[in-house]
């Protein structure tokens, strides 16, 4: 990879505070988070692949989301409890561009995932008749497989682009990781176009996946609405129910950071809710996916007998 400017070396992440109390308090908190997400995503992973009710294509994208969740979790949470511990809060160029690139790659995947899911959800629903034959293995390894190839190509298109700025101002990001909107504003050249870029990325990204979730729900409501008993409309809308609570925060959280004017931001604000998906959400999805989830709570069950 090109770069910009050759001096700059290393940046300083700030992280969240600079309280000594206060650090040692969120490391305390982001390390219990990170042993509950590394063991809520590989006992559901384990789940799925040795209990044969759970090899379905619904448990088999829960069970890649899971996979990516522990990815997710893995790119952040270290880096921010060595943040939190050391006096050193340097990360070299190398690993800021490494950072970004699979911060980027891994959300990106994680929006073509859910959508996915959500058609698996319309076709699960609004077509059962058809829904064993039409969700294959092929497809749905080929809808993982395409998520991953298109969120991995645009990640580093914009990682290219982001670390060929000239970072002549300063070094030090005001965040707990190399994120998108802090090291533009460290840039001081070569901007333009890149509005375009971003935006065309959020809209390839984020917005086609959000509109293909939204017209399967859409499909999926109108089917739900034609059911006229209420316990099978409850039976229907339960199926679905996990999904569109991690969509809602997922995306949520992201169109909230990503799609606001620049002079709304806000840094203090903006590492929250960055803390919610990048955290925090790869810990909650093991605990959507199981608690309302009778196959899962069988399995468990099962799995520990």
């Amino acid at each position: 990879m090109g770069r910009g400017n050759h001096t700059v070396t290393e940046f300083i992440l700030l992280g969240f505070t600079s309280n000594p109390i206060m650090q040692q308090i969120l490391f305390v908190l982001f390390l219990i988070m990170y042993t509950l997400t590394i063991l809520g995503n590989t006992i559901l992973i384990l789940l799925i692949c040795s209990d044969s009710q759970l090899h379905t294509p619904m448990y088999f994208f829960i069970g890649n989301l899971s996979f990516l969740d522990l990815w997710l979790s893995t790119v952040y949470t270290p880096k921010i409890l060595v943040t939190c511990i050391s006096e050193d809060k340097s990360i070299s160029f190398a690993g800021c561009a490494a950072q970004f690139f699979f911060s980027a790659a891994l959300d990106y995947t994680e929006c073509y995932l859910l959508a996915a899911m959500a058609y698996d959800r319309y076709m699960a629903i609004s077509r059962p008749l058809l829904y064993a034959q039409a969700m294959s293995i092929k497809l749905c390894a080929f809808l993982v497989a395409a998520s991953y190839l298109v969120a991995f190509t645009n990640s580093t298109i914009i990682t290219k682009k982001t670390f060929n700025f000239d970072f002549c101002h300063d070094n030090i990001i005001d965040d707990f990781f190399c994120d998108l909107l802090p090291l533009v504003k460290l840039a001081c050249g070569g901007k333009e176009g890149y509005q375009a870029l971003m935006y065309l990325l959020l809209t390839s990204n984020v917005i086609t996946p959000i509109s293909l979730i939204l017209a399967s729900y859409l499909f999926i409501i109108a089917t739900i609405l034609r059911i006229r008993s209420t316990q099978g409309r409850l039976k229907a809308f339960s199926t679905c129910s996990s999904h569109l609570v991690s969509v809602t925060l997922y995306y949520g959280s992201i169109l909230y950071i990503y799609s606001r004017p620049r002079t709304s931001y806000s840094l203090g604000t903006d590492k929250i809710v960055s803390t919610f998906y990048t955290v925090v959400f790869p810990m909650l999805n093991p605990l959507i996916y199981s608690l309302r989830n009778k196959d899962v709570k069988e399995a468990l069950i099962k799995f520990f007998k």
